[in-house]
C-alpha cells in the first residue's frame, strides 16, 4: 500500500509568492508560486543573493508542490552543498534540510527499478540521516522522517515501529506517527490495528487528505466489511476524484459482485483509472485480468508486461506474471506459460498460490510427476480441502512406486469422495487406485454405477468390464458373467448408435473403431471366464473367432497353447506359441512360455536360452519374470551334487545376481526377494535365509513356495516339530492335500524326527496320488522295511505288531525286487541290496512271531491270573460291606430296643413317688368317715405296694393308675354328701399333684386353691419342696443301677451335665403323674429323650 505522507513537509508556503531578500539591501525579489521559473534561474538567484537556508527550503516545497521534483531535488542539494556559506542558520532548519532530501531519496528508491540505483539511494539517504543524528537525534520531525524511510526501505519494520512509539510517547499525538503505524500494522496483516490507527489520525485531523480514507477502504476490505469499504473509496474519491488506487477498490467491488451491470461499471473505472495513470501496476494487472475473459489474450500480454516493468514490488510482479503466463497456457504455448508461472511462484508472497497450481499443471504436461506433486502439494498447504488439488495429487501419488505415496493417495481418494461423493470419476479413479483391494475397489464401482443410474446417465463399457474382472479376479464367476455380458451388449448397443449417426453406412467403420476395439477385449475375457469354469472347448472357439477377424492378436495364440499344454497336448502347445512368434518375433510372453515347456521337459539348456534371448533384447534388458526364471535354473543346480566348490560358488552367485537385479529394479518384487533367500540358504546362512523367507510371507500370505522353504529351514535346524506344522498349514491354507512333492516332505520331516508310521501314512498318501513314481514307491518301501526292523527288533512289540511288520517286510521285499528289475530306476543294485536284506530279515519272521506269541501267551496267562485276584478281592470286598452293613442294622435295632426299655424305666420313675405321697397324705386323722376313705386306700395302696415289690414295676405302674382312678371316683362320690370336708381335702390333694405340673397349670390350680382356703398355699409349697427331692433321689437310683444296660443309648445321646440331669428330675416327675390330662401324659410318652 503506497502512503503519500508529507512528515517533513509542514512548513508548505501559505501565500502565492515567495520573498527572497537582496544582499545588502531592504529589497526583495517575489517568485509567484503558480508559475514558478525554471530551477536553474532560481538556483542563481539563490546562490548570487546568499538567502537564508529556510528561503531554500520554502522555494524546495513549493517546486514540489507543482510535482517538479527534479527541481526539488536540485534546490535542496544545492542548499545541502552550499549551507556553510549561507547566513547564520539554525540547527533546525539544517536537520530539516536534510531530512527532507533523505526522505525523498527514499521515496525516490521505493519506486527505483533498478537495484544498483535503489542500494545507492539508500546508501545517500542513510547519510544524511546520519549527519541529522549528529546535530537533533530526538527531534520529532527528524524521527518521524527516519521511521517512514525504514518504511520505503519494507525490511526494518521494528526499527520504525520504535521510531514512531518514541515520538507518540514524547510529545501530543501526531497524526504522520499515527498514519506510520498504520502502515506498519497494515503490512503485517494486523488489518484491525491498521484501522485503529487510521481512526486515531483521523480524528486528530479530520480533513485529512484522501490516502487515509484509502487506508481504511484496504483494512475494510481485507477485514471482509466490503459496504464499509466501498464507503471509504468513495469518500477517498470524493476528496479526490483522481484518486487511482480508490477507482481501483471500487472497480475490484464492482468486478467480484459478478453481474453484468457491475463488471460494466467497475471496468468503465479501470478505464478511467487507466486515463488518469497509465504506469499504475495495479490498475494494468487488473485490466489483463478482465482482457483475459474477454479472450483478448494480446491485451492482456501488453498490459502484464507494462505493469511489471513499471513497479518493483514482488508481489505485483508476480501477480503481473501469472497474467502472462495463464494467456499463454490457454493459447498452448507451454514453454512461455512455464517460464512466467517459474517467475511468479519465485515473486509470489505466501498467500498468492494460483501460480503453484498453473506450474503444476506445467510439469504434468511435461511428465515430471515429482516437481508436479511438489507444486500442488504447495498449493494444498494452503488450501486443504481444494476439492480439484486433492484429485490431481490423488491420481499423481497413484503413480508412484513409493508404497507411503500409493498409501496417501488413498487417503487422498477417500477424502474426495466423502466431500464430493457424487463425483463418479473420483469413484472410478478410486475404485482403480485399490486394484489390490478387491471388495474396497468393487465397492467403489457400485457406488460409481448407483451414481450413474440415479442421474439416468449410460453406464460405459469400461466400467462394466472392470467390475466383471474384479469379480473374476475373486473367483466370483457367475457375477463376472453378467457383467461381462452386459458391457458387450452396451459396445453393440453403441456401435448400433454409430451406424445409425453415419446413415446406416458401415464402411466408413474401420476395424480401428474404438468400440470395436472394445468389443475385442471383452470376448477375450469372456474365453478367459470359461477357460477358468472349466469350458476350454467354449474358450477355445471364442479365441479362434477372434484370430480369424484378428490374425494379429498374439494372446489368443498364448491361450490356445496354453490350454493345449494343460491337456498334456506338449507339442500342440509349441506350435501356438511358434504362431505367436510368427506374429511378433520378440514377443516376451511366447518366448518364456516355450521355456517353460522346456523346463516341464526337464530341459534346462533349452530354457535358458530362451530367456537369455529375452534379456538380451534392450527393451525387455530388465525383464523381471525372465531374470527370475533365470536365477531359478542357476538355482536348480545347486540341487545336484557338485563336488568343485567353485563352480558351486560360481553358480550360487549367478542366481543371486539375477535376483538382486530384479530386486534393485522392483524393491516389492517378492520372488526376488524369495530367491534370494535360497541361495543364502545354499550357502549356508540359515538363519539369514530364515529371516528373509519370513519378510516375504509377512508381505504376501499366498505365496506357498515361502511356506515351504521356511520348512525347509526347520528341518535343516533339527526342529522337526516346527517343520512339521508348517507343512501341514501349507497343505491345509493352499489345498495341496494331493500335491506328492510336499507330501514328500512332511513324510521326510517326520521320517527325521523319528515317527516312522505318520511318515509311511504320508507316502501312502502320495503313492495313492502318483503310483507310477518309482522314486517314491522306493521311499515308501524303505521305511515299510524301516518301521518293520523297529518292530521286530522291539522286544516287547505285540504279536499283531509282529504281524503287521513282517507283512511290510513282505511288501517291502515284493516292491524292491520289482524296482530292481525297472530301467526307470536310477540306481538298480541298491533296490536289489535293499530286496536281499528284506529276505535276510523275513527268513528271521519264524522266530519272531514265536517269541511275540509266546509272550503274548504269557502275557494273556498273567492277565487272566490278575482278572482272578480282582475278582476274588472284589467278592471279599463285597462281603466286608454285607457284614458291616448288617451290624449297622443290629446295632440300630438294639439301640431301639433300649430306647424302649429307658421309656418304660422312665415311666415307673414318674409314677411311684405319686403313689408313695398319696398314701402318707391320706393316713392322717378325721372324722370316721374321711378315716374310712383314707383307709381303704391305704390298704389298696399297701396291697399294691406289696404286688409292686413282688411282681414287674411296669405293672405296678398299670396297677397304681387303675387304683388312683378308682379313689378318686370314691372321692369325688363323696364330696357330694359332706361339702365342707371335701373343699380342705381337695385342696390338701391337688397341692400334691401340682407338683408335676407346667407353669400355666400351676397358675391355674394355684388360684383355686387361694380360692378354699389361703392358708394352705404354705404348707402346699413345702410338700412340693419335699416331693421333688424324693423323685430326684429315686430317679439317680435307677439311673445308677441302669448305667450298665444303658451304655449303647449313650453312644446315641449327648451325656447331659449334673445341672441339666437336675433341671430333668425336677420338672419330668410333676409332668407326667397328672393323671387328670392323659392327652398330656401320652405326648411326653412319645418324647423320651426330654428324660
Amino acid at each position: 500500500m503506497d502512503i503519500s505522507v508529507n512528515s517533513d513537509y509542514g512548513g508548505l508556503p501559505t501565500e502565492n509568492t515567495i520573498e527572497i531578500p537582496l544582499r545588502g539591501g531592504d529589497e526583495i525579489i517575489e517568485l509567484d508560486t503558480d508559475q514558478l521559473p525554471d530551477g536553474e534561474e532560481v538556483l542563481n538567484i539563490l546562490n548570487q543573493e546568499k538567502a537564508p537556508l529556510q528561503i531554500w527550503i520554502t522555494v524546495a516545497i513549493a517546486y514540489y508542490k507543482k510535482k517538479l521534483y527534479d527541481d526539488f531535488e536540485k534546490v535542496l542539494e544545492e542548499a545541502y552543498l552550499n549551507a556553510a556559506d549561507l547566513q547564520p542558520y539554525h540547527d533546525s532548519d539544517l536537520v530539516r534540510l536534510l531530512d527532507m532530501l533523505a526522505n525523498y531519496y527514499g521515496r525516490k528508491a521505493y519506486k527505483e527499478k533498478s537495484k544498483d540505483k535503489k542500494n545507492q539511494l539508500i546508501a545517500q539517504a542513510t547519510r544524511l540521516f546520519t549527519s541529522a543524528d549528529r546535530i537533533d537525534m530526538y527531534d520529532q520531525k527528524h524521527l518521524l522522517g527516519r521511521a517512514f524511510f525504514f518504511i520505503y526501505e519494507g525490511e526494518n519494520w521494528s526499527q520504525a515501529d520504535s521510531q514512531l512509539n518514541f515520538v507518540l510517547n514524547q510529545g501530543a499525538p501526531s497524526v504522520p506517527a499515527y498514519l506510520g503505524k498504520a502502515c506498519i500494522a497494515f503490512n503485517k496483516k494486523e488489518y484491525r490495528n491498521a484501522l485503529g490507527f487510521y481512526r486515531k489520525a483521523l480524528r486528530l485531523q479530520p480533513n485529512c487528505p484522501a490516502t487515509v480514507r484509502l487506508g481504511m477502504g484496504h483494512c475494510f476490505f481485507r477485514l471482509g466489511n466490503m459496504e464499509k469499504a466501498r464507503l471509504a473509496f468513495k469518500r477517498a474519491l470524493d476528496l479526490d476524484p483522481e484518486c487511482v488506487g480508490a477507482l481501483v477498490g471500487l472497480a475490484v467491488l464492482d468486478l467480484n459482485e459478478k453481474t453484468q451491470e457491475s463488471i460494466k461499471q467497475g471496468v468503465q473505472k479501470l478505464s478511467r483509472a487507466y486515463n488518469l495513470d497509465s504506469t499504475n501496476p495495479m490498475v494494468l494487472n487488473h485490466l489483463a485480468d478482465h482482457f483475459f475473459y474477454k479472450k483478448e489474450y494480446a491485451k492482456v500480454h501488453r498490459l502484464a508486461l507494462h505493469a511489471f516493468y513499471n513497479t518493483e514490488t514482488e508481489s505485483i510482479r508476480a501477480e503481473s506474471c501469472y497474467q502472462m503466463a495463464r494467456a499463454f497456457h490457454i493459447q498452448e504455448n507451454y514453454d512461455n506459460a512455464f517460464q512466467y508461472y517459474y517467475l511468479a511462484t519465485q515473486l509470489a508472497s505466501s498467500t498468492f498460490i494460483l501460480p503453484f497450481y498453473g506450474l503444476g499443471q506445467m510439469y504434468l504436461h511435461r511428465n515430471d510427476l515429482e516437481h508436479a506433486a511438489m507444486s500442488f502439494e504447495r498449493v494444498l498447504k494452503d488450501n486443504p480441502n481444494n476439492y480439484e488439488t486433492l484429485k490431481i495429487l490423488g491420481s499423481l501419488y497413484a503413480q508412484s512406486n513409493k508404497p507411503d505415496k500409493r498409501t496417501q493417495s488413498k487417503q487422498l481418494f477417500k477424502q474426495v469422495t466423502e466431500s464430493q461423493p457424487e463425483d463418479v470419476e473420483a469413484w472410478i479413479e478410486y475404485a482403480q487406485l485399490l486394484d489390490n483391494d478387491i471388495n474396497g475397489a468393487l465397492d467403489a464401482y457400485s457406488k460409481a454405477l448407483t451414481i450413474l443410474e440415479n442421474i439416468q446417465l449410460e453406464i460405459a463399457p469400461e466400467i462394466l468390464n472392470n467390475i466383471a474382472a474384479l469379480h473374476f479376479t475373486k473367483g466370483e464367476y457367475d457375477k463376472s458373467s453378467e457383467f461381462f455380458t452386459r458391457s458387450y451388449d452396451r459396445i453393440l448397443e453403441e456401435q448400433r448408435n454409430e451406424e445409425n449417426e453415419c446413415g446406416g453406412d458401415s464402411s466408413g467403420l474401420t476395424n480401428d473403431d474404438y468400440y470395436h476395439g472394445l468389443s475385442i477385449t471383452v470376448r477375450y475375457n469372456q474365453a478367459r471366464l470359461h477357460e477358468a469354469q472349466g469350458r476350454s472347448d467354449l474358450a477355445e472357439e471364442i479365441y479362434k473367432s477372434i484370430l480369424l477377424r484378428h490374425p494379429s492378436y498374439i494372446e489368443c495364440y498364448l491361450r490356445l497353447g496354453c490350454i493345449a499344454r494343460d491337456r498334456g497336448q506338449i507339442r500342440d502347445a509349441s506350435i501356438w506359441f511358434k504362431e505367436a512368434l510368427d506374429v511378433d518375433q520378440d514377443n516376451p510372453d511366447a518366448w518364456t512360455l516355450i521355456g517353460l515347456l522346456h523346463l516341464g521337459k526337464n530341459e534346462v539348456e533349452q530354457a535358458q536360452k530362451k530367456f537369455d534371448r529375452i534379456i538380451r533384447q534392450p527393451a525387455y534388458r530388465a525383464d523381471a519374470f525372465a531374470r527370475i526364471c533365470l536365477g531359478n535354473i542357476w538355482l536348480t543346480t545347486l540341487h545336484h551334487p557338485i563336488k568343485d566348490k567353485d563352480k558351486r560358488k560360481r553358480h550360487q552367485d549367478r542366481a543371486l545376481s539375477f535376483y538382486k537385479a530384479v530386486l534393485c529394479a522392483d524393491p516389492r518384487n517378492i520372488w526376488a526377494a524369495h530367491g534370494i533367500g535360497c541361495v543364502l540358504a545354499h550357502k549356508g546362512f540359515v538363519n539369514e535365509a530364515r529371516d528373509v523367507f519370513a519378510q516375504v510371507r509377512e508381505a504376501t500370505a499366498d505365496f506357498p513356495d515361502v511356506w515351504i522353504n521356511i520348512a525347509h529351514i526347520y528341518v535343516e535346524q533339527k526342529q522337526y516339530t516346527a517343520a512339521i506344522q508348517m507343512y501341514e498349514n501349507c497343505i491345509k491354507k493352499f489345498s495341496r492335500q494331493n500335491n506328492t512333492e510336499l507330501l514328500q516332505y512332511l513324510a521326510r520331516a517326520h521320517f527325521k524326527a523319528g515317527q516312522l508310521k505318520e511318515c509311511k501314512t504320508m507316502l501312502l498318501k502320495a503313492r495313492h496320488v502318483k503310483p507310477w513314481d518309482p522314486v517314491l514307491t522306493f521311499n515308501l518301501a524303505f521305511v515299510q522295511k524301516r518301521l518293520a526292523v523297529t518292530v521286530l527288533q522291539d522286544e516287547t512289540s505285540s504279536f499283531s505288531s509282529v504281524c503287521e511288520a513282517i507283512a511290510d517286510l513282505n511288501m517291502a521285499r515284493c516292491t524292491f525286487n520289482h524296482l530292481s528289475k525297472l530301467n526307470e530306476v536310477l540306481n538298480q543294485a541298491m533296490a536289489a541290496d535293499e530286496a536281499r536284506i528284506c529276505q535276510d530279515l523275513l527268513s528271521q519272521a519264524k522266530y519272531h512271531l514265536d517269541r511275540a506269541k509266546s509272550r503274548e501267551e504269557q502275557e494273556r496267562v498273567v492277565r487272566k491270573r490278575q482278572e482272578e485276584e480282582r475278582e476274588a478281592q472284589r467278592k471279599r470286598q463285597l462281603e466286608l460291606q454285607q457284614q458291616a452293613e448288617q451290624m449297622r442294622l443290629d446295632r440300630e435295632r438294639r439301640l431301639e430296643e433300649e430306647r424302649g426299655r429307658f421309656l418304660e424305666k422312665a415311666k415307673q420313675i414318674i409314677i411311684e413317688p405319686v403313689v408313695e405321697e398319696k398314701k402318707s397324705r391320706r393316713s392322717g386323722g378325721g372324722n370316721r368317715k374321711r378315716d374310712d376313705f383314707i383307709a381303704s386306700g391305704d390298704e389298696e395302696s399297701s396291697e399294691s405296694s406289696n404286688e409292686a415289690a413282688a411282681g414287674d414295676r411296669s405293672e405296678n405302674v398299670d396297677s397304681v393308675g387303675q387304683q388312683k382312678q378308682k379313689k378318686i371316683g370314691n372321692k369325688r362320690q363323696s364330696s357330694e354328701s359332706k361339702e365342707g370336708n371335701l373343699l380342705r381335702k381337695k385342696s390338701r390333694f391337688s397341692n400334691s399333684r401340682d407338683d408335676g405340673l407346667s407353669a400355666k397349670q400351676r397358675m391355674r390350680i394355684v388360684s383355686k386353691a387361694i380360692v378354699s382356703d389361703s392358708s394352705d398355699s404354705s404348707s402346699s409349697g413345702e410338700d412340693e419342696q419335699e416331693h421333688q427331692a424324693r423323685a430326684a433321689a429315686l430317679a439317680r437310683k435307677i439311673l445308677s443301677s441302669d448305667d450298665d444296660d444303658g451304655s449303647e443309648s449313650e453312644d446315641q445321646s449327648p451325656p447331659m451335665t449334673g445341672r441339666q440331669q437336675q433341671q430333668s428330675m425336677d420338672s419330668s416327675p410333676s409332668d407326667l403323674s397328672d393323671s387328670s390330662s392323659p392327652r398330656r401324659h401320652n405326648e411326653h410318652r412319645s418324647k423320651p429323650r426330654r428324660v
